[in-house]
C-alpha cells in the first residue's frame, strides 16, 4: 500500500510561511535541493491544494528554459512535469489550463476515495499544501512526516499544525542535518511502528 507523506519546511517556531506568505527565510541550498529532488523523484504523485497547485505552476513548467537555470531545479521541473498530480479544488475548474501537467482536479476528500488510491501500485504520494494537510491529518490519512526545521524564527505567520483538538503518538524514524543548518525529521504514527 502506498504511503501519503507530508513534507514541509518548517521554521524553528512552527510557521511554514509569514505574513503576506513570506517564505524568503526557506534555506534551500543546493545539498538540500538535491536531496528533495532524490526523495521525490521516488514517488508516485503529489497531492496538493489549489494554492500550492498554483504557486507551483507559476514556477515550474518553464524554469528550465531559462539559461540560469541550474542542474538541480532543471531536475525538479523535469519530476514535477512528469509526475502525475492530485489537485483538491472546489473552485478549479476542469479546464485544459487547470488540467495541464498530467494534474487530475477531485473537489472533496472522500476517505475511502484516499484509501483506494493508496491501495493502487507504485510509490509514495506527496502531501503538499497547508489547508489539506490539515484536512487529510483530522481525517487520519497522513502516514508520514517530513518535516525540515530552518533555523530561523519568524515570529508569525501560518502554523504547520493547526489545533487539533487530540494528541497524536508519533515515532521518530530518521534525522538529518544539513550543512544549512536545516535539519529533517521523519516521523511515522507510533501506532503503525509499534510491531
Amino acid at each position: 500500500m502506498r504511503d501519503i507523506v507530508l513534507g514541509m519546511s518548517v521554521s524553528l517556531d512552527g510557521y511554514i510561511e509569514g505574513p503576506d506568505r513570506d517564505i524568503s527565510w526557506h534555506r534551500v541550498d543546493e545539498e538540500l535541493h538535491r536531496y528533495f529532488n532524490a526523495e521525490l523523484a521516488g514517488m508516485s504523485a503529489f497531492i496538493d491544494g489549489r494554492v500550492t497547485h498554483e504557486l507551483m505552476v507559476s514556477v515550474w513548467p518553464t524554469v528550465d528554459a531559462d539559461p540560469d537555470c541550474g542542474e538541480t531545479m532543471a531536475e525538479f521541473a523535469g519530476i514535477w512535469r512528469n509526475m502525475p498530480k492530485i489537485v483538491f479544488s472546489r473552485t478549479l475548474e476542469n479546464s485544459a489550463e487547470n488540467t495541464d501537467w498530467n494534474t487530475t482536479i477531485v473537489r472533496d476528500v472522500v476517505v475511502e476515495d484516499v484509501l483506494a488510491l493508496k491501495a493502487q501500485p507504485g510509490g509514495d504520494m506527496s502531501l503538499g499544501g497547508a489547508g489539506l494537510a490539515a484536512t487529510f491529518l483530522e481525517l487520519d490519512l497522513v502516514d508520514e512526516f517530513r518535516v525540515y526545521v530552518h533555523p530561523v524564527l519568524i515570529g508569525g505567520g501560518k502554523p504547520l499544525f493547526p489545533a487539533a483538538g487530540r494528541a497524536v503518538a508519533l515515532r521518530l524514524m530518521e534525522t538529518r542535518t544539513f550543512g544549512n543548518g536545516v535539519v529533517m525529521l521523519r516521523y511515522r504514527r507510533a501506532a503503525e511502528t509499534a510491531s
